[in-house]
């Protein structure tokens, strides 16, 4: 069956179909560092995903989708109940799909698809699974990309701090008080972050909190709860931010499905 258990051990490249659909609902859980010989299309209607790519993160909330192609090494990682969505791509069959990582918003009908496909029986006749599928290849061929790819640095020095950041277990602080922290100087946290991740800390900084802002809201926190948790001074101060960076507000961006 397409719906799989936490619990259960699975492995896409056992099996050798041009496509594979799978669905479970997972609670806290870390895929580890790993990679698919098949193309993955990786989408949760509810809940909220974290995901890594190579000196890279992305978050990944119910109106998006991360396209991860064959042979990228990836790690999966949900703090709270997701229903995990996965379908996966033999590029043999298909060649002609996105060769390149990317977040994809989420309309209606690709929403549908995805979840169609997903609960497919893997026995499935190939000439029944070819209108859905062109019709697929179209959406994500259309479907606007996301700026939700967070590039992460590399600098030892960083490795201990970045570490506490990924786990939840501190916000990243302005500057001058990071680099105390760290133990380095402004001019060198700064020129780290520019080679590195190619924008400066204080954008980085944003981008990191727009992340963070992105998996409470999906998880259920209130605008307050959120604009709190990050440091933010008040309640329209955070929905500001929101909307400069993404054109909507906190409910909005969570709430209502992207149409194009």
């Amino acid at each position: 069956m397409a719906f799989i258990k936490q619990e259960n051990r699975f492995d896409v490249d056992t099996l050798d179909l041009p496509v594979v659909g799978i669905a479970a609902d997972v609670g806290r859980h870390d895929s580890g560092m790993h990679s698919h010989q098949m193309a993955q299309l990786l989408y949760a209607p509810l809940g909220c995903m974290n995901i890594t790519l190579d000196n890279t993160q992305c978050i990944l909330p119910p109106t998006k989708a991360a396209w991860i192609p064959a042979g990228v090494e990836h790690c999966v990682q949900m703090r709270n109940v997701v229903a995990y969505r996965s379908v996966y791509f033999d590029i043999r069959a298909f060649p002609d799909l996105s060769q390149g990582v990317k977040i994809i918003s989420v309309n209606a009908l690709l929403q549908a698809l995805i979840e169609r496909m997903a609960m497919w029986e893997w026995d499935k006749p190939i000439k029944e699974q070819t209108a859905a599928m062109a019709l697929l290849a179209e959406e994500l061929e259309a479907a606007p990309e996301e700026p939700l790819l967070l590039p992460l640095p590399t600098d030892p020095r960083l490795k201990s701090w970045l570490s506490a950041l990924r786990s939840g277990e501190e916000l990243p602080l302005a500057l001058k008080i990071m680099a105390k922290e760290i133990g380095a100087s402004e001019k060198t946290i700064s020129r780290i972050f520019s080679k590195q991740t190619g924008m400066p800390y204080q954008a980085w900084r944003q981008q990191w909190r727009l992340h963070g802002a992105i998996e409470r809201l999906a998880l259920g926190g209130s605008v307050s709860e959120v604009a709190f948790s990050l440091g933010f001074s008040s309640d329209s101060a955070f929905i500001s931010f929101f909307k400069q960076h993404l054109g909507n507000t906190p409910s909005q961006y969570i709430k209502v499905k992207t149409a194009y």
